[in-house]
């Protein structure tokens, strides 16, 4: 699968987004998922059990999040715009899931010029 520029700061923060067809498969370390809890303004996943985290490309994130919170799902983090350049929003998904809603808001080919942008292999470490 190849991989694709993903945003990352430095030392542990590591993070690799595979393209699977029409789906990306995210690996991230447990200090990329911290910065992304944080940045997310969400509190992180149980840790008990290891729950995998779902990341799902939606058109419209305040969409989304209005039709699962009026199913009555709970809202962990609001729409946010993060420095990668996307608007996330995190809710309470199944078993302790958490499920991030996420509307991209540039190209990649936009963000392969922005700093922090890169594969892992081309990362400082």
């Amino acid at each position: 699968m190849p991989e694709q520029i993903a945003f990352a700061t430095d030392g542990d923060d590591r993070v690799a987004i595979l393209h699977a067809g029409i789906a990306t498969i995210e690996i991230a370390t447990p200090t990329h998922a911290k910065n992304i809890d944080e940045i997310e303004g969400a509190r992180p996943a149980p840790t008990s059990g290891h729950a995998p985290r779902l990341a799902l490309e939606v058109e419209d994130t305040d969409r989304a999040v209005a039709q699962t919170t009026a199913d009555g799902v709970e809202l962990l983090a609001p729409p946010t715009k993060t420095p990668f350049r996307s608007l996330n929003a995190r809710v309470q998904g199944p078993a302790g899931w958490q499920v991030t809603f996420f509307q991209e808001l540039e190209t990649l080919q936009q963000r392969q010029l922005r700093a922090g942008f890169k594969t892992d292999d081309l990362r400082d470490r």
